[in-house]
């Protein structure tokens, strides 16, 4: 079917806009943290994959982390295991980490290897076990109770927090023109798993690899301010100043803590997209608009 010639002046004008993108991010790293809501239908899964496979061919070195939270619940209950939150964390009993070990390591993470390839890339899925990619430890959790004089610290099993990213297998499958498709699963010295928070996996390997961007597909349309208008283009300051005065709160404050991390530990920007728009990281990394939050360090501008 033959363009119309409105059609064609559309698709040269969304090019043009492109190319200076392009041209600034070939060579960088883009770490993208995929899952959720962005999972959850076909099209939007299969236009991720090409997404990502056209940064790859223009140079852009795609590394992609993904959740599988849904997918964790949905086998659980099938399995007549039951699940416990502590802090938005899942409470990871032995039997729970078989489970996570089994979604987010072989179907969850095999199923993106194959969109990728299929699409036309080359992806190679990994957990953080893999070349110990992810040496994690324990997390702990601690929470003040008015009857304790000292915090009460909570186990929640085999839940952990990533201590150490061995960057020299990513470099490795990079130069190799593979794209890493990374479970949030690491280990430490004696060999024990732990689940991780994908959100923290992700800006973790966004900042020991000195990321250029770091991309946070979530379920909204981006930070907002107290009348549900879009932010973007903040610095760290502005950032830590909106979750001191409250703007930022519950559930998104995580996320933002996460990218705020990342930012500050040397990524250049962390962006957090809607994962239900379609094409939404090329939207936001390739046109002049974009179409989410952008946090920056302003001391590197």
């Amino acid at each position: 079917m033959s363009l119309s010639r409105l059609d064609a002046l559309n698709t040269a004008s969304v090019l043009t806009e492109a190319l200076p993108y392009i041209q600034k991010f070939t060579g960088k790293t883009v770490v993208v943290k995929f899952g959720g809501n962005a999972m959850e239908g076909e099209e939007l899964k299969r236009n991720f994959a090409r997404d990502v496979v056209l940064m790859k061919l223009v140079g852009m070195n795609p590394v992609v982390v993904h959740g599988g939270g849904p997918q964790i619940a949905e086998l659980l209950k099938a399995l007549e295991i039951e699940s416990e939150f502590v802090d938005g964390l899942r409470v990871t009993d032995s039997r729970t980490m078989d489970v996570v070990e089994m979604v987010l390591g072989a179907s969850v993470n095999k199923e993106i290897v194959n969109l990728i390839n299929h699409a036309g890339g080359k992806a190679i899925g990994l957990t953080g076990k893999d070349g110990q990619l992810l040496m994690a430890k324990k997390l702990t959790i601690s929470r003040k109770t008015p009857d304790l004089e000292v915090p009460e610290i909570i186990d929640i099993g085999h839940v952990g927090e990533v201590v150490h990213v061995n960057v020299a297998v990513i470099d490795m499958l990079t130069a190799g023109d593979f794209i890493p498709v990374i479970a949030p699963i690491g280990a430490d010295a004696e060999g024990n798993a732990y689940n991780i928070n994908a959100d923290l996996v992700a800006g973790k390997v966004a900042e020991f690899l000195k990321a250029e961007k770091l991309v946070l597909l979530t379920n909204v349309a981006g930070l907002q301010d107290k009348n549900g208008n879009i932010l973007t283009g903040l610095s760290t300051t502005e950032v830590d100043a909106l979750i001191a005065d409250g703007t930022i709160y519950g559930g998104m404050l995580p996320k933002i803590r996460c990218a705020l991390d990342a930012v500050k530990g040397g990524v250049r920007s962390a962006h957090i997209l809607d994962g239900r728009v379609q094409h939404a990281v090329l939207l936001e990394i390739f046109t002049d608009d974009g179409v989410g939050t952008l946090i920056t360090n302003q001391a590197d501008q």
